[in-house]
C-alpha cells in the first residue's frame, strides 16, 4: 500500500482525536477518514458534519467490521483499547491508539500478542509528546558523556491544590482509566527513551477525596491515586524517585533532573538544561534543528502503512513496558511489596 488511498475509520472523537488525528489525517495526500463512532448518535453525528465525514455508525463494532476501512483510530478512553484494538486486528486493520494503551498489563500483553500474530499490519499508541522536542538531545549527551554514568533521576510533577469539590474526572475513574495514575505513564515513557526500563518498583499512593459526582450526578468512589511516590531501580544501574501530585500546590514543575557522575542534565518547560562538575549552575543547552523532535504522529502512522518507516512513538512493545510500570507501582501500593518488573 505505498501510495493508495487509505481510508480511515475513528472510534471516539474527544478532544485529542479532533484537535489533532482527525485533521492532521486528513491533511495527508491519499487519506480518507471514511467513518466515525462515538459515544452517542449525535456526537457523532456532529463530529461528521464538522470534518465532512460520510458515514456514522451507531455502535463501533459495525465500524470495525465494516468494509469500507483500511485503518482504525482509537481514541476512546483507555476502559476501549484493547477491545476495540483486538477487533480491529481480527478484522485486519491497521490501528492508532489513543494513549494509556490499556487499563492494566494483562490487557496491554493481549494487544501486543495480537499484533505480533499480524505483522503485516501496523499498530501505534499515540505517544507522550512534552518531550518529544528534547528526547534526541537528551539520548546523544548521555551516549557522549555529557553527565558521565547515570547514577540517579528524579521527576516531579505538580504544581495545583486539591480541588474536593471538583467534579469526577475520567482519569479519576478506575472502570474507565484502570491502573493509569495522574501524569505518571506520561512521564515513564519520556524516561524510557532516555535511560530505559525499571527492574524494581515500590511505591506509596494517597486518595484523599474518597467519592466525588460523576457526569450523571451519583457520587462514586475514587479509586486512583492523588499523590504517589516511586522509589525504582533501572536496569541501567541508576535510582529512579518519581513524585506526581495533584496537592503540590506552587511547587515548580513539572521537571525531571538526571544525574550523572560528571554531570547534571535538567529538563522543565520543553527546556533542557545541563552543567559538568567545573560549572557553577545549570544553562540552557540548545536544541540543534536537526535533533528537535515534534508532532508526527499521524504522519508516522500513514508513512508507516505505506512501507517508508517503522513506529518509533509508541509501538506496542514500549507501550507494554509503561503497563507493566503501571500496574507494578499499583501492586507495590496495595502490598506493601517490592515488585520486580518486566512482569
Amino acid at each position: 500500500m505505498s501510495n493508495d488511498t487509505i481510508r480511515v475509520g475513528v472510534i471516539g472523537a474527544g478532544a485529542n482525536t479532533t484537535t489533532h488525528h482527525i485533521p492532521k489525517l486528513q491533511a495527508i495526500d491519499g487519506i480518507e477518514v471514511i467513518s466515525v463512532c462515538n459515544r452517542s448518535r449525535e456526537s457523532s453525528e456532529r463530529v461528521a458534519q464538522q470534518f465532512g465525514i460520510s458515514t456514522v455508525y451507531e455502535n463501533w463494532q459495525e465500524l470495525v467490521a465494516a468494509s469500507d476501512t483500511d485503518a482504525i483510530v482509537i481514541g476512546t478512553w483507555p476502559y476501549m483499547h484493547c477491545r476495540v484494538t483486538l477487533a480491529a486486528l481480527a478484522a485486519d486493520k491497521h490501528v492508532m491508539c489513543e494513549a494509556r494503551m490499556a487499563m492494566n498489563a494483562q490487557e496491554a500483553h493481549a494487544m501486543c500478542d495480537a499484533a505480533r500474530g499480524k505483522t503485516h499490519l501496523v499498530t501505534q499508541i499515540v505517544p507522550s509528546p512534552f518531550s518529544l522536542r528534547v528526547d534526541n538531545t537528551i539520548k546523544r549527551l548521555i551516549a557522549d558523556g555529557y553527565i558521565g554514568d547515570v547514577l540517579a533521576v528524579e521527576v516531579r510533577a505538580g504544581g495545583t491544590f486539591l480541588d474536593p469539590d471538583a467534579p469526577l474526572h475520567w482519569r479519576e475513574d478506575f472502570n474507565l482509566s484502570g491502573f493509569n495514575i495522574m501524569s505518571m505513564g506520561i512521564w515513564y515513557e519520556a524516561l524510557l527513551r532516555w535511560v530505559g526500563e525499571a527492574t524494581e518498583v515500590m511505591a506509596m499512593g494517597k486518595t484523599y477525596v474518597r467519592m466525588r459526582k460523576a457526569a450523571d450526578g451519583v457520587m462514586r468512589p475514587t479509586r486512583i491515586p492523588e499523590h504517589i511516590d516511586i522509589v525504582a531501580a533501572l536496569a541501567c544501574g541508576a535510582q529512579m524517585h518519581v513524585q506526581i501530585s495533584n496537592v503540590a500546590g506552587l511547587v515548580d514543575g513539572p521537571e525531571a533532573f538526571i544525574f550523572g557522575s560528571t554531570g547534571t542534565l535538567r529538563f522543565a518547560n520543553n527546556n533542557l538544561y545541563g552543567g559538568q562538575q567545573d560549572d557553577d549552575t545549570l544553562t540552557e543547552l540548545p536544541i540543534p534543528a536537526e535533533e528537535e523532535g515534534g508532532w508526527r504522529v499521524e504522519e508516522e502512522f500513514v508513512s508507516a502503512i505505506r512501507g517508508h518507516e517503522v513506529i518509533t512513538h509508541t509501538n506496542f512493545e514500549d507501550g507494554v513496558k509503561y503497563m507493566e510500570f503501571t500496574e507494578a507501582v499499583t501492586r507495590s501500593m496495595t502490598t506493601g511489596k517490592v515488585i520486580p518488573l518486566p512482569l
